[in-house]
Order: structure tokens, then sequence, then C-alpha cells
């Protein structure tokens, strides 16, 4: 059995808690490497940081991941390959892994694309297939059009063997700050108001067509367009927003080829159309659908040596999207987890309680798969003892919400009191909170009250550049960070494994101010386990 340390519990008020401290995760430099004084004398800490410090694992996985692996699309390949990768690597820690199947999704597998613009000059232009697009028919060449201010079903038949525009122009492809930087008193301002007016027009086109989006795009394509373009900039230099026309224009090709754009080549397609200069563009794309097939989480255990009915669970989404390397969304959320397992094998390899990863498919289609485990394993639901879910980025773990458990704080409180001020110092700890209803995997478990929370990290420009764009790739790791990361994790999973039963008491979420009515604590949904028609 190993140590234990108890620590009077303090019961936080109702306010954000910064634990203060010196800098810790300063940049470039991160990580002392040297061993920290530790405010407890405990064999297992020390030998977690000299793991987890010293001969840590998390940038050579991150760059496999990402660079031979590669983006992990829901229901593709790409995932499963990087599903039996991950597995593999738990069983070569001496742990039990599985890929778990929670449903079926539609499957997809990318080839080559490219544009090209050939009139009125010649120019390749930026341009990514979207996922789940239909391919082309070899290279395909045709002018391009865009939707019309007027009557819809006039201009419909004009459309067959063109490309069609469906994404307004930005006025200018230069970020705010630039123009803040660099312009006159009123540029920001002239900037933002030429963007929302021609965001605001471009929408004012599209509902004057009265029909659903959905719609639109179907009868586009019934009418012999050759393609789609699209653009969904992120207000960042060259950074792009890969979506499938689902989420871009909310809504999915069936039949022919979808492509996104950068800023800056959709606008210059975009002017020359508008302005009857005649563009000729060249497309071509490959791609398979493969139909409805298996989709998977993928579950390691260290099994509990005193209570195995109890659980400390690792979350992370492993799926991402399919514009870039699905790095830091959520590649180092997904390596940060099995770090910590590895950690935690060489250095607690009996835990008192039953040690658990969750790498979750179909986060991206709405927590399909941690919704699904939720569903399939009320007996872990019950048992567990602490969910950690990490899914914003590279940066270090910089604040912890409490989810509206009263006494989560303190829990939080008492395990950071026993660590090193190197990796805690600086986190915030938001008590009590409210529990999230959505946006990633630990919603999944809080809505049935379980005590599940998310580790926010610091932004590293995650929003702007890395957030399901072209740019989410391996470059973008902070290495440091994440190996930090890695480490707390690990020592939050073995104090809870060792601690004692966490509480579920919940806060009086009191009135909902815009409705004047009282809040509730949110239901669980359940998962979609097929492919849904926005899909399809």
């Amino acid at each position: 059995m190993q140590p234990r340390h108890t620590m009077k519990r303090i019961i936080p008020s109702f306010l954000v808690l910064l634990l203060v401290a010196g800098s810790a995760f300063a940049q470039p430099g991160g990580f002392q490497q040297t061993e920290p004084d530790f405010p407890v004398d405990d064999p297992v800490l020390r030998a977690i940081w000299a793991e987890g410090m010293e001969a840590s694992q998390v940038q050579a996985m991150a760059q496999y991941m990402s660079d031979v692996l590669g983006p992990r699309l829901t229901g593709s390949p790409g995932y499963n390959a990087a599903a039996e990768w991950a597995a593999e690597q738990m069983r070569s820690w001496g742990m039990e892994a599985e890929l778990e199947q929670y449903g079926t999704w539609r499957s997809w597998q990318r080839g080559v694309s490219s544009v090209h613009l050939l009139e009125p000059r010649v120019r390749s232009l930026e341009g990514q297939m979207l996922g789940w697009s239909a391919g082309t028919d070899g290279a395909v060449e045709g002018a391009v059009t865009m939707l019309p201010e007027g009557d819809f079903e006039a201009w419909l038949p004009s459309v067959e063997g063109k490309f069609v525009l469906l994404s307004h122009a930005e006025p200018s492809c230069r970020p705010a700050s630039s123009w803040e930087e660099y312009g006159t008193s009123n540029a920001v301002d002239d900037f933002n108001n030429a963007r929302r007016a021609a965001r605001e027009a471009w929408n004012a086109r599209i509902e004057a067509i009265g029909m659903d989006r959905q719609d639109i795009v179907n009868a586009i394509e019934d009418a012999g367009a050759l393609g789609f373009m699209t653009n969904y900039w992120t207000g960042s230099w060259g950074t792009e927003r890969i979506f499938p026309m689902a989420y871009s224009f909310r809504a999915m090709n069936r039949n022919v080829a979808a492509f996104n754009l950068s800023c800056e080549d959709y606008g210059l397609v975009y002017r020359l159309t508008e302005n009857g200069q005649g563009p000729v563009l060249r497309a071509n794309a490959e791609a398979e659908d493969l139909g409805e097939q298996p989709v998977y989480n993928v579950i390691g255990t260290i099994p509990g040596t005193e209570l195995p009915d109890e659980y400390v669970l690792l979350s992370a989404h492993y799926d991402s999207w399919d514009g870039a390397s699905g790095t830091t969304d959520n590649g180092t959320g997904s390596v940060a987890m099995l770090e910590a397992l590895r950690i935690l094998r060489e250095t607690y390899p009996n835990p008192k309680r039953t040690i658990m990863v969750g790498l979750w498919g179909g986060e991206e289609q709405g927590l399909n798969g941690s919704r699904a485990f939720v569903a399939d394993h009320p007996e872990v639901v019950e048992g567990l003892q602490l969910l950690l879910n990490q899914d914003n980025g590279t940066g270090r773990i910089a604040r912890v919400s409490t989810q509206g458990l009263v006494e989560a704080a303190a829990d939080f409180s008492k395990w950071f009191a026993q660590l090193p001020r190197l990796l805690v110092g600086d986190i915030q700890l938001i008590a009590p909170g409210f529990p999230g209803s959505g946006g990633s995997d630990y919603a999944s478990f809080i809505c049935a009250g379980a005590p599940a929370f998310s580790l926010s990290s610091t932004s590293f420009d995650y929003g702007t550049a890395t957030w399901h764009t072209n740019r989410d790739t391996f470059d973008k790791i902070a290495p440091d960070d994440l190996k930090g990361n890695a480490t707390l994790i690990a020592y939050l999973v073995y104090l809870a494994s060792e601690g004692e039963r966490t509480s579920r008491a919940q806060r009086d979420l009191g009135v909902d101010p815009r409705s004047n009515e009282p809040r509730t604590w949110p239901n669980c949904r359940l998962p979609a386990r097929e492919t849904t028609d926005r899909f399809k």
C-alpha cells in the first residue's frame, strides 16, 4: 500500500481561488529540470516527477501521432489506425486496452486534391477538399458563379458545369491586430464594420432565397454544378477553419466536391466573379466513401487492488477534424493522458482504485463516444472517484472549474497542497462554478452528477490559430507545458486514487437572469450511434 496523506478539509467560499506562487511555466525555458521541493515526503510523488519530467515521452508520442498517423476524422481509416496505435502503446506498458465499439459512422478516406485558377491568369490556389466531401471524376474545369441576389429558381439552370461560391468574401485578410498597429485611428473599426457588413449582406442574400440551406445545396447539385467553393477565415494570418460544409454553410454536399479556399484566394476568385472578369477553375479531388462502419472508443485499464469498483478516469477526445494533423485538438490532450498512464504504470503499478483512460471517438459530432460510454457503463459512472478531461490545446493547465460540486474545491486544494508549487502555483480554482452542458467530454459525466472536471489550458492562440484549422500541426505544441501537464495529471490521479471518497454534493444553481426561472442541473443526452442526416 502506498503512503497516504491527509489535510484538514477547508470549505471554500463561492469565488475564484487563485493559488499564488511564482511563475511556473516560463517560456521558452519551460520547467526546471531539477527536482523541486515537495511539501510532503512521499516517494511516489518524487518518482512521478523523475519519470514525468526527466524521462518524458510526450514529444515523441505527439510527433508520431501528428506526423505519421495524422488526422483522426471520426469513422475514418486514419482514426482506426490511431486507435490501434494508442491501444498498443498501453499494452506495451503492461496494461489492459481495447477498442470498444459504441456505434457506426460514415467512413471516408481522403485522397489528393488541388484547385487552380486558369483564367484570367494561371495561379495554383491554396485550397483543400472538405471532410466527407464527394470527389471529382478526374480533373474538372469550369467557370465560377455565386449565389444570386435575385430569383434563385431563374438562376439555377445557369450553374450547370460551373463552380458555385457559397461564402462571402472578407474585405481584407489582414488581421485586426495589423490594422490596429499600422492603420489610422479608425482603421480597426472600419475593418470590423466592413467584415460585419459583408457577412450580413451575404446572409441576407441567402435568406432571400427562402429555402433551407441544405435544400439550396441539394438544388445546386441537382442542377449540375461542378463543385462548391467556401471560405471560413479565423481572422488570423493564413488560418482557416476546415469544417465540412455542415458547419461553414450548415449543409452537406452529397454528389460534387466542396473545397475551402484560403481567405486570400477565395477573395480573388470572388472578386473576379463579382466583377464579371471570367474566372475559370480546374479542380481535382480523390475521395472514397466507405459507407457506414464501426466506430470506437479506446479504453485502457489498470485494475485497482483495494477498491476495484471505484474509478479514476483520464479523459480526452481522440477524434479530430481533417484539415491538418489534429495536434492541439486534441492530440495534445490525448498524449497527456497516455503519458500520465505510462508514468503511473512505472511509479504506481498497483493503484488502490482502478485507473482508466477513455480516448473518445465522435466528440466533434456531439460527444457521441463519451455519451455512449456513460450510457453503456453505469457502474463506472456510479463508482467514479474523479474524471480529468483535457481538450483545449497545448498550453499549461491554468484553470479548473469545480462544475457546481461544492466540496470539490477542498479536494483540489488538498491535492495541490501536496504538489510542487512549480506545477500548481498559478492554477485558478473556480469554485463552485456551474456544471457544463457541452463543449467537451467531461459534460457527458457531470450531467450524471459524477465528479468530472475540465483542465483548461492557457491559449497559445488556440482559438485563432489551431482550433479546427489548417494549421493544427505538430510544430504548434509547447513541449515543456505538455510534459508538465502529463506529470500534473499523474499526480492528481495518484492522490485521488489513494484519497478519501470524493463528494457529489451539488450547489444551489440559483435563478437564470435571462429567463427568471430556476436553473436546473443539465440532463444527460443520448449519443448518436449512427450517422446523422447532417453527415449522410
